[in-house]
C-alpha cells in the first residue's frame, strides 16, 4: 500500500517544531568519526537506500493554524541533504578544535523549512579518516529514536519493519496510549485533583500501555492520584534555579566540546563498589566538573545546587524506529557545591531515587502535548517557565556495545549534543559506545565560551571516585560503613 503524501503531526512533535527561537534551535547535532575515509558518493547511496526507508525523512513540516502536517517533498534532492563540508583551520588550530568550531556554527544555522529538516555534512579529511556531522530537527524524533535510526543505516543494520509509521497512526497521530494516559488525567486534575476515576492513570508504564483496563476504585489508583497531584504541584511550584554564571541571557552563538571515552567496565566497577548505579557515578562526575569549573572562575558555590532537565524514555526500545518524541522530562538537582566526591555521589543517588515512581516525566510529556495546541506566543510563555527553573538539559543515551561499521569504515567515535529550549544555555550529553562512555557539552558563548575546560574535568572527577572506591575496606559500600 502506498503511503499517504500527508499526515498530521502529533501535538508533542508540533511543540518541538515551534520551539525554535533566536538563541536556541531545536536541532540534535551529532558527529561520527570514521576510519578510513568514505566518499560522498558512498554516503549518498547509503542514505538513499537506508535512511529514506523512514518516510519521515522525505517529508517536510508544514505549519498551519491548527498545528502542523508532514507533507512529502515533491522537490526532494539528496544533494541538498548530503553535502561536502570544507573546514578551514586557523594557524596553530588542531583538527579537533576546527571540527568543534564548525559543529557549533552548524548548531545555530537553521535548516531549510521548505524541505525535510535534516542534513549530513561530510568532512572528507579528518585525523586520517573522515568526519560526518548530522543535523536533525527534534520534531522528527527524540534521542532514543534517532540512535535507533542511525544504527540501522550502519553496515548490517536492520531496516524498519515494512513501514516507518504504524498504520494505526495514519489518521490520528496522537492515538497512542501516552495521550490517553497523560492528557486525560491532566484534564481531570484541573477539575478535581484526586478524582482519578476513568482517567487511565495506572500504577506502572506497563499498565499505562492498556488504558482500557483502568484500576478504578482500587488502592493503587488512589495512590496514583495522590502521586500525580503531588507531582503536578511540584512542577508548578518548583523554585527558579540558583543563579550561576551558567544561567543568564544567551546570545545564540554555540560552542561544543567532547571528551575521550572512559572504559565503561571500570565505571561499572566503581558503581558496584559504592553501591550506586552507573548513572549515579556519571552524574556525580558531571556535578563535580561543573562545580570545579565554577570555583575556578571565582564563584562561591559551597552548598549550591543547579537543576538539569533529564529526558526519561516513555516507550519500549523495540518501538524506537517509529520516530516522533515519546519522552518526559524529570527535574534533577545536581549538588555542584559538594566537594567530597563520595558524599556527592550519594547525594546524586538520593535525588535519583526520589525521582523513581514519580509521574513528573509523564506530566511534562502532557505539558508538551498541550502546548502543541497553543499558538506559538502562548507556547513560548509556558516553556519559558520551565527555562527559568533549570540551568541545563542533560541526557544519557546507551549506544551499541561494540564498534560499528559504516560504508566499510569503522565508526571509531561518536558524540551528539542536545538542544536547549527557551533561554537555557547548557546541554550535557553522556553516550556509551563500543565499550566506552564519554561526555559532550554544548554551551552558549556568552555563558561559557570554552566548554572544553569543563569537559577536561570529567575524567579527573571519575579518577577521584575510582581511587576512593579502591580505598574502601572489603565489603564496605557506604561512607559510614567504611568509617
Amino acid at each position: 500500500m502506498t503511503a499517504p503524501a500527508e499526515r498530521r503531526m502529533s501535538r508533542v512533535d508540533t511543540a518541538w517544531l515551534r520551539m525554535d527561537n533566536d538563541v536556541n534551535l531545536m536541532m540534535i547535532v551529532g558527529v561520527w568519526l570514521l576510519t578510513p575515509a568514505i566518499t560522498l558518493a558512498a554516503l549518498r547511496e547509503r542514505i538513499e537506500t537506508r535512511l529514506l526507508k523512514y518516510e519521515r525523512f522525505k517529508h517536510k513540516a508544514v505549519l498551519d493554524t491548527m498545528g502542523a502536517t508532514w507533507v512529502e517533498d515533491p522537490h526532494f534532492d539528496i544533494a541538498r541533504h548530503v553535502v561536502l563540508e570544507k573546514i578551514p583551520r586557523k594557524r596553530g588550530q588542531s583538527e579537533r578544535a576546527a571540527l568543534q568550531q564548525r559543529c557549533g556554527e552548524l548548531a545555530v544555522t537553521p535548516l531549510d523549512p521548505a524541505h525535510p529538516l535534516w542534513q549530513f555534512h561530510l568532512v572528507e579529511r579528518y585525523e586520517g579518516g573522515c568526519a560526518l556531522i548530522a543535523r536533525i530537527h527534534h520534531c522528527i524524533g527524540d534521542g532514543i529514536a534517532l540512535i535507533s535510526v542511525m544504527n540501522s543505516i550502519t553496515d548490517g543494520g536492520n531496516d524498519p519493519p515494512r513501514r516507518s509509521v504504524p498504520a494505526e497512526h495514519d489518521d490520528d497521530p496522537d492515538a497512542d496510549w501516552l495521550s490517553d494516559a497523560v492528557l486525560k488525567p491532566l484534564t481531570g486534575l484541573a477539575v478535581k485533583a484526586l478524582d482519578m476515576y476513568g482517567s487511565g492513570v495506572a500504577r506502572s508504564i506497563e499498565a499505562l500501555a492498556h488504558p482500557q483496563q483502568p484500576l478504578m476504585g482500587s488502592l493503587d489508583m488512589a495512590k496514583a492520584g495522590l502521586q500525580v497531584a503531588s507531582d503536578l504541584a511540584a512542577l508548578a511550584l518548583m523554585a527558579d534555579d540558583s543563579p550561576t554564571r551558567l544561567k543568564g541571557k544567551p546570545v545564540g552563538r554555540k560552542v561544543v566540546a567532547w571528551s575521550e571515552p572512559m572504559p565503561l567496565e571500570v565505571v561499572k566497577v566503581v558503581g558496584r563498589a559504592l553501591n550506586c548505579s552507573i548513572n549515579d557515578v556519571l552524574l556525580s562526575c558531571v556535578s563535580g566538573a561543573i562545580g570545579g569549573w565554577l570555583r575556578e572562575q571565582g564563584d562561591s558555590i559551597t552548598g549550591a545546587e543547579i537543576r538539569a532537565m533529564v529526558p526519561v524514555n516513555l516507550r519500549p526500545l523495540e518501538k524506537a524506529w517509529q520516530l516522533g518524541n515519546r519522552f518526559g522530562l524529570a527535574p534533577l538537582v545536581l549538588p555542584i557545591g559538594i566537594a567530597n566526591p563520595v558524599e556527592r555521589v550519594y547525594a546524586v543517588r538520593q535525588r535519583m531515587n526520589q525521582l523513581k515512581g514519580s509521574y513528573q516525566p509523564l506530566l511534562a510529556f502532557g505539558v508538551l502535548a498541550v502546548t502543541g495546541l497553543f499558538i506559538k506566543p502562548v507556547q513560548d510563555i509556558v516553556l519559558g517557565l520551565f527555562a527559568k527553573k533549570t540551568t541545563a538539559v542533560m541526557t544519557n543515551v546507551p549506544g551499541p556495545a561494540v564498534p560499528l561499521k559504516f560504508c566499510g569504515a569503522t565508526l571509531r567515535q561518536t558524540m551528539f549534543w542536545v538542544p536547549a529550549s527557551g533561554d537555557v544555555g547548557v546541554g550535557v550529553s553522556i553516550l556509551s559506545y563500543g565499550g566506552g562512555v564519554q561526555f559532550g557539552l554544548i554551551t552558549d558563548a556568552a555563558l561559557c565560551p570554552e566548554p572544553q575546560a569543563i569537559i577536561d574535568r570529567f575524567e579527573p572527577e571519575f579518577q577521584k571516585l575510582l581511587l576512593l572506591s579502591l580505598m574502601l575496606p572489603w565489603g564496605a559500600t557506604e561512607p559510614h560503613a567504611a568509617a
